[in-house]
């Protein structure tokens, strides 16, 4: 690449779900410092969101492109993300997706990208690519036991996977037959992943690391015929987030590994009788929390409805209750805080590893459960478990709790998640050292290629 004196021109595209795009920009912000450019495209409601988060230090080496989806009579601009979208629109705004692979080729033909890193959702987007000449890399926000498992279940599904600690309980796949009999969707998940990694490089990339994941690297290697590449956890600074210094107070004032962080991220919306067996498990745990509350945009519910009566009241000198938003980061990184309940999404996951904080994991869809998995499997973390219909019970719920925060049971829980946020702060640049060298390879090769 002309001996690297100008920088690779890079162009990414995730899928419209910010849990996607904030790790597409961590890359980018990692990429930015190693003599790449970057151009991350998405939707003009999606790029509103995250140009914050773009400081003045990668202003220069990260341009926002907006990509305009069609518009369809039940999907307006503001739709254009998984944010906020009603689920039964979720098919249409793939659709639109897809459907906006001509606005998609106009901007490649326009920037002259070296390079396209795109998602697993969106196949043609490798195609695009190859009509202009380009190479294309397939970047995949999740771990090794959840692409490794989905690729075996497309390739050997009549045979078991072979790790057993990772697998769906009966009512969690009851759940997802009954998804995949609603679904309208023109193209299976599973092939558009298929084909994602089809028409890429001779490489994956996977958002973990070789310690955690190396056995199911090495599986989902032998399935798809692919390397596969980790860039680490990617795991945003604490201290570039918004504010929340009321939160920070409040903590302040518990005493060390205290308080629990509660949170099943900016997507899922606890039901009525979720929120009511969390609220009572909380109670009965008689640990200090923060917990956060979402509801689905225009369905604000006051908190005081939301949740049994009287629970604030009773548990006002030790619990927080957020409606909306709290900066998730900071709080896992301050002291006070000894456990999180998380709905086992990759990136959470991956921050309260970083953090050192265990993890009470409580999975609620996609490949949650799996994650959840994980973190038994791990040592970082116990799962809450469900009774046979899939639904949560306070009694387990406070058990849980006390077990990872509390009960000497928990030392060793407490111990390997120490051990393992060591692991990824004394990582270092390793692999992504690789990463850059597989990257401008393969920009070399498809430019030779092109002047043979």
């Amino acid at each position: 690449m002309e001996n690297m004196q100008r920088p690779i021109k890079v162009l990414m595209l995730p899928w419209l779900a910010h849990g996607h795009i904030s790790p597409f920009l961590e890359l980018a912000k990692r990429l930015s410092t190693r003599n790449f450019h970057i151009h991350l495209c998405s939707t003009p409601v999606n790029l509103s969101s995250i140009k914050p988060k773009i400081s003045d230090k990668y202003s220069s080496s990260i341009e926002l492109v907006e990509l305009h989806l069609p518009s369809l009579p039940d999907l307006p601009p503001h739709y254009h993300t998984t944010k906020g979208l009603p689920p039964h629109l979720m098919n249409t705004l793939k659709v639109a997706f897809d459907m906006a692979s001509l606005g998609f080729s106009d901007i490649v033909k326009s920037l002259g990208p070296d390079l396209l890193i795109c998602d697993l959702f969106q196949p043609w987007a490798a195609e695009v690519a190859k009509s202009h000449g380009l190479p294309t890399v397939v970047f995949f926000i999740v771990g090794a036991r959840t692409i490794s498992f989905m690729f075996h279940m497309i390739k050997n599904a009549s045979s078991k996977f072979p790790f057993e600690a990772i697998r769906f309980h009966d009512y969690e796949l009851a759940k997802i037959g009954k998804a995949a009999d609603d679904s309208t969707a023109r193209v299976k998940d599973e092939d558009r992943v298929l084909q994602s990694v089809e028409r890429s490089s001779n490489f994956i990339l996977l958002k973990t690391f070789r310690e955690m994941d190396g056995k199911y690297m090495d599986y989902l290697s032998s399935l798809s015929g692919k390397k596969v590449l980790t860039v680490g956890p990617l795991v945003e600074d604490p201290d570039n987030m918004e504010d929340g210094d009321s939160i920070i107070e409040w903590l302040d004032k518990r005493e060390q590994s205290s308080t629990i962080f509660v949170s099943f991220g900016s997507e899922y919306f606890l039901t009525e009788k979720e929120r009511e067996e969390i609220a009572h498990g909380l109670e009965l745990s008689n640990v200090n929390f923060i917990w956060v509350i979402r509801f689905p945009v225009g369905e604000s519910i006051e908190l005081e409805e939301a949740l049994p009566k009287g629970f604030l009241e009773r548990v006002r000198d030790r619990g927080l209750v957020i409606d909306g938003w709290a900066p998730q980061g900071k709080i896992l990184e301050h002291p006070s805080i000894g456990g999180f309940v998380s709905h086992c999404g990759w990136g959470s996951l991956m921050e309260s590893m970083k953090s050192g904080v265990p993890i009470i994991a409580m999975p609620m869809l996609h490949d949650q459960p799996l994650n959840a998995r994980m973190v038994e499997e791990v040592g970082v973390g116990l799962e809450v478990k469900r009774n046979e219909s899939g639904e949560l019970e306070r009694l387990e719920i406070g058990k849980v709790i006390k077990d990872v925060v509390v009960e000497k049971d928990g030392d060793s829980v407490r111990k390997k998640t120490k051990e393992m946020s060591d692991i990824i702060r004394n990582k270092g640049e390793e692999e992504l050292d690789e990463v850059v060298d597989a990257l401008v390879q393969l920009c070399a090769r498809c430019t030779e290629q092109s002047t043979s």
